[in-house]
């Protein structure tokens, strides 16, 4: 099966097949506006001209650098995986640095290290706001896209759409006839956190729905327990959204021990998928981000400016999916 060809561009964009040749050459006579055309198409076919002899031309290595921060959890792994296995079919390899924390000097120095081994272009992964200020102070020109990063800021940007996520969460147990639902969220430094936490808001407003105090916590199953044990002596509480699976798991075992049944006393959502939330006592409904999706999003988007040699403030959200299963039920009358 072949790929997208620079015809394909051409029509996308509305242009002839010349004008996307002098974009992809870096020709001085295209209009701004025509070229940020030309590149929004590219990135939308995934299309990519022989990238194999333009890197023999240039002397760029087929080597994508990502920088991501050194840990475990479910999220940021599975985008990493995914990034690793996309940039492969597309012909590149991952070199990826790790650091302990998503800060400007971190960030800086894990980029230098990528820029001094000629790396294509680099893929942050930077879900946490403490990274905005380092994007914006990197070098400019290199090709660069961030993955779950700062919405606000003017910088290539795919996503997972966590408000939607949390949205459909939300009125999936308010649709099942509770009167409300009570949010477990992530860290406050978290765009991810944030982003559910409006999504919750968002489906309460529109159902006209009460707000009940949000309960903080990190993402550790740990924490979710912790929040589980007030929220099982609260008679009040039949429905409870957690921000991921880690939080619903701690909730489900505190109270599983105040002998509270899910779904028949509280119904439970999180978000996630993780591979275990199928086994959960009981199986768990929850959220599924694409993780596939957004790693083709940000290797085309990428791809698109090393072609162009372009940058902008191109940006692109992937849509989750609902999962439910059997953690969700009608409030007892």
């Amino acid at each position: 099966m072949h790929g997208p060809a620079m015809t394909d561009v051409a029509r996308l964009a509305g242009v002839s097949h010349q004008t996307v040749s002098r974009v992809l050459n870096g020709h001085p006579n295209v209009r701004e506006q025509t070229r940020l055309r030309v590149q929004a198409a590219i990135a939308e076919l995934g299309y990519r001209p022989n990238g194999a002899a333009r890197a023999l031309v240039t002397g760029r290595s087929q080597v994508i650098g990502v920088v991501a921060q050194n840990t475990t959890l479910y999220g940021p792994a599975s985008l990493l995986a995914a990034l690793e296995q996309t940039a492969a079919e597309q012909g590149f390899a991952v070199s990826v640095g790790s650091v302990r924390n998503l800060d400007h000097r971190s960030i800086s120095d894990a980029v230098e290290r990528h820029l001094a081994h000629r790396v294509a272009g680099i893929v942050v992964i930077a879900p946490v706001e403490s990274a905005g200020e380092a994007l914006e102070r990197l070098p400019k020109g290199v090709p660069l896209v961030t993955v779950d990063g700062d919405p606000r800021r003017p910088v290539p940007l795919v996503t997972v759409d966590q408000v939607a996520g949390a949205r459909e969460a939300t009125l999936h147990l308010l649709e099942a006839g509770h009167r409300t639902v009570w949010h477990v969220s992530g860290p406050s430094d978290w765009f991810d956190s944030a982003g559910r936490i409006e999504g919750w808001r968002e489906a309460l407003a529109m159902a006209g729905a009460d707000e009940p105090p949000l309960m903080p916590a990190d993402w550790s199953a740990a924490s979710g327990y912790r929040c589980g044990q007030m929220l099982a002596r609260m008679p009040e509480v039949t429905a409870i959204f957690t921000a991921n699976d880690h939080l619903a798991l701690g909730v489900l075992r505190a109270l599983h021990e105040f002998g509270k049944r899910v779904p028949d006393d509280i119904s439970l959502v999180g978000f996630d998928d993780v591979p275990e939330a199928a086994y959960f006592i009981p199986p768990l409904t929850t959220v599924r981000p694409d993780f596939d999706a957004v790693a083709r999003a940000s290797l085309n988007l990428l791809l698109a400016q090393i072609e162009t040699g372009g940058g902008g403030a191109l940006r692109q959200t992937i849509a989750p999916t609902l999962v439910a299963r059997d953690s969700v039920g009608p409030p007892r009358r």
